[in-house]
């Protein structure tokens, strides 16, 4: 894995990916290195305007690409269910769970989840159980989570998933992150159990330039905090090339473990690919069962075929 780059993603031609939050930043690069490795990758993306401006710079970059673009909110259950009864596809070689909010203001969801435990973790938990079908009938498939080494700045509390009791934004943040690898950890748990050829595995980009980083500042209005993150994002991030890098190594390389986590060789912050630290409450088997038996209960989406 030293020194992996782009270059060395393989032959992806006959795969069919799809990439959440494709329309900019890590998921934008994903799906066109995907792309230009011959992938047909499906770009779910909230913003029909956006994610056609994307398929469009695609096409621009990757002459030949095979991109589509399909309407998809991760903050409404009613689109996820959309998006998936709607997939015309009946196999899935790989599912990128990419997209996600950091740090916003207190809001919830369309269904009244928070919304950053609402988008990044159920949203992508209804999706991946919708979805499955198509994945559990493709050998070889891979479901690669987006995480963040801020995962360790809190453990999820099984109580308050929603911070009904105290919102602290990266509290919330943190705890969204530590709920997507523990979410990987059980799925992976499962699909060994059923003797499923599926892989789940989860990534981070460590810092990396994007503009997840000022959403936050910008809807609470504070311009000054808006503007110190993006100086903060062209002095020390790393470029959203470099930070796919982890979530590309995790989606195509061969021999990738189920449950591993993939992120930048140094320190967790930049540098190629690397297997990366992550809290000891992300592998906690009963945490893990709750969280998912919490989760089909909020969503109301049930992996049948995984029943332990």
């Amino acid at each position: 894995m030293p020194g992996w780059s782009a270059h060395d993603i393989p032959d992806q031609h006959g795969r069919l990916a799809v990439v959440t939050g494709a329309n900019s930043g890590l998921g934008y690069v994903t799906a066109r290195e995907l792309a230009r490795r011959g992938a047909r990758v499906v770009l779910a993306c909230r913003s029909e305007v956006r994610g056609g401006a994307a398929r469009e710079r695609i096409d621009g970059e990757v002459p030949g690409a095979e991109v589509e673009l399909r309407r998809l909110d991760l903050g409404d259950l009613g689109s996820v269910r959309e998006f998936a009864a709607a997939f015309p596809y009946d196999r899935l070689d790989l599912l990128v769970n990419n997209a996600g909010v950091m740090a916003l203001p207190y809001g919830t969801t369309v269904d009244g989840f928070e919304t950053q435990f609402g988008v990044n973790h159920l949203g992508h938990f209804a999706l991946t159980g919708l979805l499955l079908p198509a994945l559990l009938d493709t050998p070889g498939a891979r479901v690669v989570t987006v995480s963040s080494p801020m995962h360790a700045m809190s453990n999820i509390d099984l109580t308050d998933l929603n911070s009904e009791r105290r919102y602290r934004r990266w509290v919330a943040y943190a705890r969204s992150k530590s709920a997507n690898l523990l979410f990987t950890h059980e799925l992976a748990r499962r699909l060994a159990a059923q003797g499923a050829d599926v892989v789940a595995a989860a990534a981070h980009p460590g810092y990396a330039d994007t503009n997840l980083q000022a959403a936050g500042p910008r809807m609470a209005g504070r311009r000054g905090s808006e503007w110190l993150l993006r100086l903060g994002n062209r002095v020390f991030a790393q470029s959203a090339e470099a930070g796919a890098l982890p979530t590309l190594y995790a989606a195509t390389a061969p021999g990738v473990r189920p449950d591993s986590f993939t992120g930048p060789s140094f320190a967790m912050w930049r540098g190629s690919p690397a297997p990366s630290w992550r809290a000891p409450w992300t592998v906690d088997d009963r945490a893990g069962e709750l969280l998912w038996e919490a989760s089909e209960r909020l969503t109301g989406v049930t992996y049948d075929a995984l029943k332990a």
